[in-house]
């Protein structure tokens, strides 16, 4: 080997040494990649949806309350993904915030047994819609409301050891994040938390990142979406008002430095629309754009 060969090898080498402690010694976040089933737009059963998600990347999938339990679990073990939470089915249309006992009754059995689908499941979460504050609903009724029924299934979900995460949505109800840990003090249990939408807070109030700040260690789950910045245009019929990941208005790089802050690990589940997962390749896509977020 002459001198020239040895001087390239040996710089070679130096850089490598240097490079390597470097790279191994960069954080990476520890959030998990799941899809909410709900929005798995592949075509066939609950199997072959689940064999199409694990081929995308995914971890995880988030199962709706009341799926054929069996099918669901039989899928879980043939892919291997995991539980990342369940959807509460019933929340909508039954909602614990009713004027009426009978239909609270209802949303509240929805609850009930979406926490043992859970359970059932391996999952340590439920996703719950708390109420809708419209239609002759106030926003202290739908407070008060629901704050009851919640309170009825904390037995239950203490013995299965299943956590309600309260989500943020388009109900007209708790439209900032004081507002969430008002409504969270007042439940005033180690079994309710939060289940944050990064997506759903958009245009309607603060920024995502500063609901973090202030729901901090209470958020439970994730979900992963996009906002458009502007309203989409009513004229246009079928338009897209779910931009891709990294395409629309959050600000993604402040969103991963509150998620830092706050010391959230576990699962960032997406819900895009479906026609984002209507295939392993676009599936894929959208695992391939969390990472990007994530590295952010």
């Amino acid at each position: 080997m002459n001198r020239r060969a040895f001087l390239e090898i040996s710089a070679s080498a130096a850089a490598a040494a240097t490079f390597v402690p470097f790279a191994s010694a960069a954080p990476k976040r520890p959030l998990r990649k799941a899809i909410m089933y709900s929005t798995i737009g592949v075509k066939g059963t609950v199997l072959e949806k689940f064999q199409a998600m694990k081929a995308a990347g995914f971890e995880g999938v988030e199962p709706m309350g009341a799926m054929n339990r069996d099918e669901v679990i039989a899928a879980f073990k043939a892919t291997g993904l995991k539980a990342a939470s369940v959807c509460d089915h019933i929340h909508w249309v039954k909602p614990l915030s009713a004027p009426d006992e009978a239909t609270r009754k209802l949303g509240l059995d929805g609850l009930l047994h979406s926490l043992h689908d859970a359970h059932a499941y391996g999952a340590t979460s439920v996703l719950l819609v708390p109420g809708v504050a419209r239609d002759g609903v106030s926003y202290q009724q739908c407070f008060e409301r629901s704050i009851v029924e919640i309170k009825k299934a904390i037995p239950l979900a203490k013995e299965l050891g299943v956590k309600i995460a309260i989500e943020n949505v388009g109900n007209d109800f708790i439209l900032t994040p004081e507002q969430a840990v008002e409504y969270l003090d007042a439940i005033n249990s180690e079994w309710v938390g939060w289940h944050f939408d990064i997506g759903n807070v958009g245009r309607r109030g603060p920024v995502a990142e500063k609901w973090i700040q202030v729901i901090g260690t209470r958020i439970l789950r994730l979900h992963i979406k996009d906002y458009a910045a502007q309203p989409a245009d009513p004229a246009v019929k079928g338009a897209a008002v779910r931009p891709k990941l990294l395409e629309g208005g959050t600000h993604w790089p402040a969103v991963m430095a509150a998620l830092d802050k706050v010391g959230y690990t576990g699962w960032a589940i997406t819900e895009q629309p479906g026609n984002q997962a209507a295939d392993v390749e676009t599936a894929r896509d959208m695992i391939q754009r969390m990472d990007r977020m994530f590295a952010l």
